[in-house]
């Protein structure tokens, strides 16, 4: 899968997130099932798959517990970001799993600062945390 195609996808659920604060279908499964297929086609498969359910077995327990705070989008969208970051490593799947609540939550105090109030959009910093995991893995000499 080339890195255009997931930029781009991870573009577009940023974009989508911060406009309208959900994530469709019809960007979450399809990247989804992209990745996973491409990560059995480069004999990645069964480290995506691990991280795909692990992902998504977290958020959904986090969304079934609150789901004001975590919406259903976000539960769908880990299951093609845990399989990304799954594909390049546990250390890449720890990264970005951490990784995004802790920009969620510099960017909802950023915009606490700045007068802003309300909840701010998870998908965003999910797609910033796994682009950035799975960069520093590309980027290594």
């Amino acid at each position: 899968m080339g890195v255009l195609a997931v930029g781009l996808w991870l573009a577009a659920l940023t974009g989508y997130d911060i406009a309208r604060r959900r994530l469709p279908n019809l960007l979450t499964v399809p990247g989804a099932v992209l990745i996973l297929g491409w990560a059995v086609a480069s004999g990645r498969g069964w480290p995506a798959l691990c991280g795909a359910v692990a992902l998504f077995g977290a958020y959904l327990l986090i969304h079934l517990v609150s789901p004001a705070d975590l919406g259903a989008g976000d539960v769908k969208l880990a299951l093609g970001l845990g399989a990304l970051t799954g594909a390049f490593g546990i250390d890449v799947w720890t990264l970005a799993a951490l990784g995004a609540p802790l920009l969620t939550a510099v960017w909802a105090l950023a915009a606490r600062v700045c007068g802003r109030r309300g909840p701010v959009p998870h998908g965003p910093a999910m797609c910033a945390a796994s682009a950035a995991a799975v960069a520093l893995v590309l980027v290594q000499p």
